[in-house]
């Protein structure tokens, strides 16, 4: 329902702001995962496999604590840094897009974005980036 709603804000706003010379508008397809290459695969199980037991288990450990820190930022919203670059340019480029991103729902702080969007584009995009920065 995001994806939809998101994509349907991006088209209106794209055909809003000038007219386009071609009928169709194409949306992103998502990317399935290719598999990775097996002789990869076998390096590095073969590396684990040499290494101590000790090591083996600080390894399993490391990972398993990479794991949970991943985990919790998934949790929190954030699942990397880039995310939040990619909100701040989208907040200033189309700043109720970015809102609605970083939400995650259509809510009071989406319907005011609108609204400073149409009533100004700097009162817009300040808030915008205010939202996305969890300054408010």
């Amino acid at each position: 329902m995001k994806k939809i709603v998101g994509y349907l804000l991006l088209i209106s706003l794209s055909l809003s702001m000038g007219s386009f010379s071609y009928g169709a508008i194409v949306l992103p397809v998502k990317n399935k995962t290719a598999e990775p290459d097996p002789s990869i695969i076998n390096a590095a199980k073969a590396e684990f496999r040499s290494l101590s037991k000790n090591e083996r288990k600080e390894r399993i450990r490391n990972v398993k604590l990479e794991i949970k820190h991943l985990k919790l930022e998934k949790k929190a919203g954030r699942t990397a840094k880039v995310d939040e670059v990619v909100l701040i340019i989208l907040a200033i480029l189309l700043p109720p897009l970015a809102v609605y991103l970083h939400q995650g729902e259509v809510n009071g702080k989406f319907w005011l974005s609108i609204l400073l969007w149409i009533l100004g584009l700097l009162p817009g995009i300040i808030y915008a980036l205010l939202v996305v920065t969890d300054s408010i």
